[in-house]
């Protein structure tokens, strides 16, 4: 029997596949793990169960962490020495100089305590009103995030600079009475105050600024998404809860949270359809 042909467009001949010919079609398998990469529409009840959840399993490993007093202060004199040996161990300084200053150190207190839970959290309903499409995609790296600092907080238990014994560097929130520190004054007992390695204030903040920076539309907007971790970091070394290098640990879990999702979904938040149609087929508008 001769094969059946076809003239393209351009004019040339393409052969079409026997009658009855079966097409190899993709395994049960196969189809399952594809659904569940496919961004699907978040469901509120179960974000909000799944953030109540990860929240408080989050706060439970990180306090029940065995507070290593002895090698959180050896570990904060070897990062202490490594920074000098960079020339980068400014944090002394900048925390002094700062808490010089009544109204700004008071004000970086209560941003510690408070943008580092509601900024996170908004942006995550943010992305759920107006991003479903890929709210899964960026919760994913936040949790990831997370999950493998929890392991830094095991392994390395570290001493923050408020708490070195000889450092000299003021516990701004207990000299100046700010509320709502789970890390000084009255809250100290119920945390583990030897969980600065890696920092989520700048894991958690910096996740924030680039989502904003990637999908908002206003400029402005998308600036001061920018300028946030930026602050953070400021805060984090005036109020001298972390070293410098807190940081990095923080911004290295990070980009594990992104490789993870990339390599889950195939492609970053932002590169994925901002909607979900009936049926969890994506669109792009």
């Amino acid at each position: 029997m001769g094969e059946a042909t076809v003239r393209t467009a351009e004019g040339r001949t393409a052969t079409l596949p026997p009658t009855g010919e079966s097409v190899e079609r993709p395994s049960p398998d196969r189809r399952v793990l594809a659904g569940l990469r496919s961004p699907r529409r978040p469901r509120l009840w179960f974000e909000i169960l799944l953030i109540a959840v990860s929240y408080w399993t989050y706060s439970l490993v990180r306090n029940a962490v065995p507070e290593q007093r002895a090698a959180a202060l050896r570990n904060a004199d070897w990062i202490w020495r490594a920074e000098q040996s960079l020339h980068i161990a400014v944090e002394h300084t900048v925390n002094h100089a700062v808490n010089s200053v009544t109204w700004l150190i008071v004000g970086m207190n209560y941003y510690y305590a408070t943008l580092h839970f509601v900024l996170t959290i908004g942006v995550l309903v943010w992305l759920y009103r107006w991003h479903p499409g890929r709210y899964a995609a960026a919760r994913l790296i936040l949790f990831a995030t997370t999950g493998v600092a929890l392991l830094g907080y095991y392994l390395y238990p570290l001493a923050p600079p408020r708490l070195m014994n000889g450092g000299g560097f003021v516990d701004t929130v207990v000299v100046h009475h700010t509320w709502g520190s789970m890390a000084s004054g009255n809250l100290a007992d119920m945390s583990n105050q030897y969980a600065a390695m890696p920092s989520m204030h700048i894991g958690w903040s910096t996740w924030c600024g680039i989502t904003i920076a990637l999908l908002a539309r206003a400029v402005w907007v998308r600036v001061l998404g920018l300028l946030y971790p930026v602050a953070t970091l400021v805060v984090i070394v005036s109020t001298a809860n972390h070293f410098w290098l807190d940081a990095v640990g923080g911004l290295l879990c990070l980009a594990f949270g992104f490789g993870l999702s990339y390599a889950w979904y195939r492609a970053f938040p932002h590169r994925l359809a901002r909607h979900v149609v009936a049926g969890d087929a994506p669109t792009r508008r």
